[in-house]
């Protein structure tokens, strides 16, 4: 877990939304799925016991069981299962899931200025180096222009950086 604010996981269900909290257990490391598991959870023993033991890229099933769990702990149930679709609608069906962050444009807005409004970078400066790594993507294309505004439509535009962040640009 982080020492930062950006890092930390919030046990206030108003500091954290369930998708991003839901996130934050889902990227736990491999290492640490049974130990928080145990921790964090009020599953049985054995059946800790049995999703620590599965293989390979299989341990996934155990993070998706953690960050339900936990989530669910905090903020109910209905939607630690609404945010475990939405990353499956948006990670694995490579569309945007109905809980993702949502950010107004207006009229317009910069893109840096987005990714720093929606949570995505601590400050424009960051954002630009972002952009300048080929990190941002906007409707799954890559944004190479820092000075690149986004119009709100009638569509949400889904904003992306990196392969874990993700986002909904609307008007």
């Amino acid at each position: 877990m982080g020492k930062t604010a950006q890092g930390a996981v919030w046990l206030d269900e108003k500091l954290m939304s369930p998708y991003d909290y839901w996130q934050f257990w889902r990227n736990t490391s491999d290492a640490d799925v049974g130990r928080f598991l145990r921790l964090f959870t009020d599953l049985p023993l054995d059946e800790i016991a049995r999703l620590e033991e599965l293989p390979g890229a299989e341990i996934n099933e155990a993070k998706i069981v953690l960050a339900t769990e936990t989530t669910a702990m905090l903020h109910g149930r209905e939607a630690a299962v609404a945010a475990e679709q939405t990353a499956r609608d948006t990670f694995e069906g490579g569309g945007a899931g109905e809980d993702l962050p949502t950010l107004s444009v207006g009229e317009g807005m910069n893109i840096a200025h987005a990714l720093t409004a929606i949570g995505f970078t601590p400050s424009n400066k960051e954002a630009k180096r972002k952009i300048a790594e080929g990190a941002v993507r906007l409707a799954d294309q890559v944004v190479g222009d820092p000075g690149l505004v986004i119009h709100g439509s009638e569509e949400p535009l889904k904003l992306s950086l990196g392969r874990k962040k993700h986002g909904l640009l609307v008007r």
